[in-house]
């Protein structure tokens, strides 16, 4: 009875973390959009945070100075998931200016919310893909 009822518990309180996370934040968690890399990327971005432990690539084709395609790679949980494929899914079709200018901020909005001790995922989302422009433009002015 008394292992039943831990059970239960454990149960219950799962369904309360999960009630945290916005249904556009599951939808990106178990179907994410873009996941993989490109072959012969234009650009490429490696971030981490030691603390959590998650770990994001994205990756970015980059034609006539805008983002045609955009994938990523990450090890971590299920809002670092979730953000990078929202922010893979937001800076197709952006030139390299307008894609500079996403925020964070802007990734967790476009989720509808991110619970406040999960916003480092939306920070690692953004950084991901300014260091992968950095690599494109770096790349860029070594051809010139």
């Amino acid at each position: 009875m008394a292992k039943r009822q831990s059970q239960e518990n454990i149960e219950g309180k799962m369904a309360d973390q999960w009630s945290l996370y916005s249904k556009k934040v599951m939808e990106h968690f178990q179907h994410p959009h873009n996941v993989g890399e490109i072959k012969n990327p234009d650009g490429v971005g490696h971030v981490g945070n030691p603390i959590c432990g998650d770990i994001m690539e994205l990756y970015i084709k980059v034609k006539d100075n805008k983002i045609i395609d955009a994938k990523f790679k990450t090890f971590g949980c299920g809002a670092a998931i979730a953000t990078s494929s929202m922010v893979t899914e937001m800076v197709k079709g952006k030139t390299i200016e307008e894609a500079l200018k996403i925020s964070n901020r802007a990734v967790a909005e476009a989720l509808d919310g991110l619970p406040p001790i999960k916003m480092h995922c939306s920070v690692l989302a953004e950084e991901a893909l300014n260091a992968a422009i950095e690599d494109y433009l770096a790349k860029k002015d070594k051809r010139k």
